[in-house]
């Protein structure tokens, strides 16, 4: 029987694949696009190797086949309603009552927007969220105590805008990885807001329905402003920031989306259920 760290490490190694195919499909829906003179969007994104998401680059989706019994397939996806919600991590040690965040510059923006302050953040209490999307109403609850430096970045976000008007563009159903990721302005999945917050994990971390967790390349501490909804199971290696947890509001437009499936039909592609952010607000 395999071990939660053997589990764990085949799932790492599934998502880079996925994510390489991804990839290797938005180059050549890119080519494509190009000829036709048509305009794309749409990902998470494996950077060198990682995932920026789960995070970085695919493009718009497969064919949709002609087959109506292959579409009504790949339309069908998990029912995960019933499953129980994961309590939220707890730290070895907890945090100071603040703790000093630095946000150093990357690429340019995707978006217009401004890094939050580098200085001292609260590590105490939590914050309401919420994103009101075109399949549902998201609340969330930001834990500081968790991951103050992720916390303070997303509010900042939040309330700058940078998430009005953009489009979770990743779905995946298949056990193993069951997640939305959302973030990105440009729907490609390599978008952010041009600088990178650091990593708040600990050793133990685990994954489950219910979480709010930061996307990121391989590389330490490159999350930025995507991140991705936990609404079944995620068996993942402690790499990625837990920084809050989805009410049950937000885990029935979640379960609702799932079940409409993704647009690939394998298990990882957009939602075809779109889900757009039309506004969020914190506090």
């Amino acid at each position: 029987m395999a071990t939660n760290e053997q589990r764990r490490e085949a799932a790492k190694r599934k998502l880079a694949a996925q994510q390489a195919h991804r990839v290797e499909r938005a180059q050549k829906q890119k080519r494509n696009t190009t000829i036709a003179v048509v305009a794309t969007v749409l990902v998470v994104a494996v950077a060198a190797g990682g995932v920026y998401a789960l995070t970085a680059a695919w493009g718009g989706g497969d064919t949709e086949p002609a087959d109506p019994a292959a579409q009504a397939q790949q339309d069908t996806g998990p029912d995960t309603s019933g499953l129980p919600v994961v309590p939220l991590p707890t730290r070895p040690t907890a945090l100071p009552a603040s703790v000093n965040c630095a946000y150093p510059a990357e690429a340019p923006a995707s978006k217009p927007v401004d890094p939050p302050a580098d200085g001292e953040v609260s590590a105490e209490g939590t914050v309401p969220a919420s994103f009101s999307t075109s399949a549902g109403t998201i609340d969330l609850t930001l834990d500081r105590a968790l991951a103050p430096c992720t916390v303070h970045s997303f509010e900042s976000l939040i309330q700058q805008g940078y998430y009005n008007g953009t489009s979770c563009h990743r779905l995946t159903t298949s056990p193993g990885l069951q997640v939305l990721q959302c973030g990105d302005p440009t729907g490609q999945g390599a978008g952010g807001p041009g600088y990178t917050i650091p990593d708040e994990v600990f050793d133990g971390l685990t994954y489950g329905r219910g979480l709010l967790a930061m996307a990121k390349t391989a590389a330490p501490n490159s999350g930025g402003s995507q991140f991705f909804m936990i609404y079944g199971d995620a068996q993942l290696p402690p790499e990625y920031t837990v920084f809050g947890s989805i009410g049950e509001e937000g885990l029935r437009t979640l379960d609702a989306v799932a079940r409409a499936g993704e647009s690939t039909g394998g298990g990882d592609g957009t939602p075809n259920t779109p889900v757009d952010i039309e506004s969020a607000t914190v506090g």
